[in-house]
């Protein structure tokens, strides 16, 4: 995305684990996003509202950069990455313990402009392939 403008939000820390939010990300990755935001509004997730707020930032950063209709705008970056992890342990039978990893997210999304309709950008992805 080199000539076209990139408009981007994140959360960093999230207290989910990653492997939670990724597949909410696959759905939206590449589509509009006012479809990106009524895709995740009518999903009964917690991760899809924590998605849905950077989603809705990212929005805002658009249109504070000038865009007239963020609603046009396409999710081309989704990306759910791991954070840092609280360790505890859980004490168990016999004096031994478990450790118990209380996971964290960084969740990035990105909007640019696009040339091409999503449709057919998503033709020219099956045709490179």
């Amino acid at each position: 995305m080199s000539d076209t403008a990139e408009y981007k939000a994140s959360h960093r820390f999230a207290r989910i684990s990653v492997r939670k939010l990724r597949p909410l990300l696959d759905l939206i990755r590449n589509k509009y996003a006012d479809d990106a935001l009524d895709v995740l509004r009518f999903m009964p997730h917690r991760g899809a509202r924590l998605i849905e707020q950077v989603l809705k930032s990212a929005m805002a950063n658009a249109e504070d950069k000038g865009v007239r209709n963020a609603g046009d705008l396409i999710v081309v970056d989704a990306r759910g990455d791991g954070g840092p992890m609280f360790k505890r342990l859980m004490p168990r039978a016999r004096g031994m313990a478990y450790m118990v990893r209380r996971r964290s997210a960084h969740i990035a999304i990105g909007l640019a402009e696009s040339a091409l309709e999503p449709s057919a950008a998503a033709e020219a992805d099956e045709t490179e392939e």
